[in-house]
């Protein structure tokens, strides 16, 4: 049996910390292998076990989960980070993204789908709330410069890796990718590697970022 998956649980109220922490060790392949009441203390926790996911709350004190989130990213690239946040249209979501999240709950999000988007996120997936994900990323990213840098990255794809893009924007998992485009779920992987290296970026959250913000998205419509 596989060693559990390693979890930091980062908030601040002393009562959803504990009961995040108690919710993760319900599920036998998790553990909380630290708790932490603020980003820095987040970031040490990070530094000292390398977990495998985090939970972060964006609004902390001494140091706030956006720099907290950029801070693990860039130095634990194999670390995934969550955002919990009581906000579905929170600016501060929109950037912890850009610095490398994996994705983002709202705090009210049922303690069963907490667990599942850890899963997704150790997998290497992305899990964003659907209450707002492409609204949210589609109204902030209008409101950011870099549009024809982004659209370039796109025009360098192949017809079947736009279509890969496009699967993905939709919020497909890679096995109904490997279903609607008729290919093998290893095929998929290959083709998520090449994209990220081609669009460089980290994960399919950055991915469906760059797309809103390129403009690629309206090739869609």
């Amino acid at each position: 049996m596989p060693d559990p998956v390693t979890v930091v649980v980062a908030e601040d109220e002393d009562l959803l910390r504990a009961s995040l922490r108690e919710l993760v060790d319900s599920d036998p392949a998790l553990v909380t292998a630290a708790e932490a009441r603020d980003g820095r203390e987040a970031v040490a926790a990070a530094d000292r076990l390398r977990p495998g996911v985090v939970l972060m709350d964006i609004r902390m004190p001494v140091m706030d989960g956006l720099a907290a989130t950029a801070a693990i990213c860039a130095r634990h690239p194999a670390t995934r980070v969550v955002i919990l946040t009581t906000f579905d249209l929170d600016e501060y979501v929109y950037e912890a993204l850009r610095a490398g999240a994996a994705g983002f709950l709202l705090k009210n999000t049922p303690p069963a789908e907490i667990l599942r988007a850890i899963h997704i996120v150790h997998e290497g997936n992305a899990m964003l709330a659907p209450e707002v994900t492409r609204r949210m990323i589609a109204e902030l990213a209008d409101r950011r410069p870099g549009r024809a840098a982004g659209a370039a990255r796109f025009d360098l794809l192949t017809a079947r890796e736009r279509d890969v893009v496009a699967a993905i924007v939709r919020g497909m998992s890679n096995e109904e990718i490997a279903a609607a485009l008729f290919l093998s779920r290893a095929t998929v992987k290959t083709y998520l590697s090449r994209l990220f290296v081609k669009l460089d970026v980290r994960d399919r959250t950055q991915l469906v970022i760059l797309a809103y913000e390129s403009g690629f998205v309206d090739t869609l419509r």
